[in-house]
This record gives structure tokens, C-alpha cells and sequence, in this order.
């Protein structure tokens, strides 16, 4: 225990001593607030966080009316809360679609290598498509999603950031998250998830399955992950007697969230890891 250092945020200690705000600018110099206390920093929508001025919406030559199109992000389509409800290629994909077509949308060639599409808080039932192969960043958190159409990912190799927290997912499909090579952080946090997703894609290196059902872990879950640093499994129902007695034993992980479960001991961990979770569980005492 003395060569590691493990931070054990337990319901005594209470949340918010343990957790707090900071500024992100990752959405191309614009201000975000982001707070783990409400399940992030995924972020997943800019609503009351961005100030009016960042956005500008362009001609709708440029930018279908369907979405916004800020000056300031300009690989960027803004298509939140518009009551999206399409459903694989159907006309109401047409914003998505126009990316694929620079020819008749000038701003396409400039945001086409980097692409980066929020499509939250709409009304969505699958994965919407055809996506520009070029997709960098695909949000489609608070959505009606309940399964992924086969090949939905097919040619998204570029892809580096999925969120889809907030859907109806129950299982996760052998193919479904087939040709993401280059996915970094996978969010599949508030769905109706009963097992441990299955044939993820090794490059990840943040997964996000918290506020699901999981109350087990396969012995083999991780295996493979070697690029895997924060996992965060907090408000299931695990217990003891579900984990395998080495499964989090990878050193890649440098933080691992197990708080809000049904845990009554610490489970064994890598000595890498440096940020352990464990608010609100059932254990009664620690001499770590």
C-alpha cells in the first residue's frame, strides 16, 4: 500500500470533498464548466454553458437549419435538442448527410478531416448515418437509442470520443463497435446495461459504464485494455462476490470509480493505480 497512493473518497468523507469544478477549453477555446458530480467530464451538451456570442449561425448553404455552425469551431455541428428523430438514413438525416457532399455545402472541405458532430438531448432511436468517414468527435448523449445498427461505425477510424450516455442500451453486440480503431474515451454511462460491454475496442483508453446494472464482472472483462487509465463503474450494483479476485488488476489504470455499489470490502487493485473511488458502499472500515 505505502508505494501507491489510493484516494478512498467513502460516504464519511462526503462527495464533495473529494470532487469539484474546473474550466475545460477543449471545445476549440470556448469555456466549459465541467463537474464529475453530475457525470462528467464527458461532456455532453453546451446548453447554458457557453455564452450566446460564441455562436454564430451561418447561411444555410453553409450550415443546414437544422444545426449551428459557430465561426469560432469551425469543424463543428451543433444539432442539439432539435427534436431529431431520424432513424438510419431517412430524410431527417439530411444534416448529416451534407457533410459527405462539399460540392454543394462550401463550408464541408474545411471541417471535413475533423469532423465533430452533437447530436444530444433529440429523440434519436439508432445511430444515425451515413456519418462522414472523416468523424472525429460523435455525441449522441440523452437519445432514445436502444441498439446500434450493424456497421454503424464501419468507417469511422478517426473516431476518438462516442458518447452515448443517456440511451435505452440493454446489450452490446459482438460487431457493434466494429472499425474504431482510434477511440479514446467511450461513455456509456445511464443506460440499461445488465452486463459488462463485450468486444470493445483495445485502443480505449477512457470507458465510462457507470449508472447501469451491472452487478458482476467477467474474469476477463479487461483483458487486452493495455491503454486503458480512467474506468468508472460508480452507481451499479456490484458486490463483492461478482468481481474476480484479479480483474482490476491492470496497470495501465490510474483511476478506478466504484463508488455507489453494493461493495462490503476494497477489491484487490494494481499498485499503479492512484485514484480509487469507494463513496457510499457498504464497507464499514478500511486500514489503508
Amino acid at each position: 500500500m505505502e508505494q501507491w497512493i489510493v484516494l478512498l473518497c467513502l460516504a464519511l468523507a462526503g462527495a464533495g470533498q473529494c470532487l469539484g469544478s474546473f474550466s475545460d477549453y477543449d471545445y476549440g477555446g470556448m469555456p466549459v464548466m465541467i463537474n464529475r458530480l453530475v457525470g462528467e467530464p464527458s461532456v455532453l451538451s453546451l446548453r447554458g454553458r457557453v455564452d450566446a456570442n460564441w455562436y454564430r449561425v451561418m447561411n444555410s448553404e453553409s450550415c443546414p437549419l437544422e444545426c449551428d455552425c459557430p465561426i469560432q469551431w469551425p469543424s463543428a455541428m451543433y444539432c442539439d435538442s432539435r427534436g431529431l428523430t431520424a432513424q438510419g438514413v431517412t430524410p431527417s438525416a439530411e444534416p448529416f448527410h451534407q457533410l459527405q457532399q462539399p460540392d454543394r455545402y462550401p463550408r464541408a472541405p474545411a471541417r471535413w478531416p475533423e469532423a465533430n458532430l452533437f447530436i444530444n438531448y433529440n429523440n434519436l432511436t439508432d445511430i444515425p448515418g451515413p456519418l462522414p468517414d472523416g468523424l472525429k468527435q460523435l455525441r449522441l448523449a440523452h437519445n432514445k437509442i436502444g441498439k446500434i445498427s450493424p456497421n454503424a461505425f464501419e468507417n469511422l477510424k478517426n473516431l476518438t470520443l462516442l458518447l452515448l450516455h443517456g440511451n435505452q442500451l440493454k446489450t452490446i453486440g459482438e460487431a457493434d463497435f466494429k472499425g474504431l480503431q482510434s477511440i479514446i474515451l467511450l461513455d456509456l454511462s445511464h443506460n440499461k446495461l445488465i452486463e459488462f460491454p463485450k468486444n470493445l475496442p483495445p485502443s480505449i483508453q477512457q470507458l465510462y459504464v457507470s449508472n447501469n446494472s451491472l452487478a458482476s464482472l467477467p474474469q476477463d472483462c479487461l483483458m487486452g485494455f493495455d491503454r486503458l487509465q480512467y474506468l468508472r463503474i460508480s452507481h451499479n450494483k456490484l458486490v463483492n462476490q461478482g468481481l474476480p479476485a484479479d480483474v482490476f488488476n491492470v496497470p495501465s489504470i490510474v483511476e478506478l470509480d466504484l463508488s455507489y455499489n453494493q461493495l462490503s470490502s476494497i477489491p484487490p487493485v494494481h499498485q499503479a493505480l492512484q485514484y480509487l473511488y469507494l463513496e457510499a458502499n457498504h464497507i464499514q472500515g478500511t486500514d489503508a
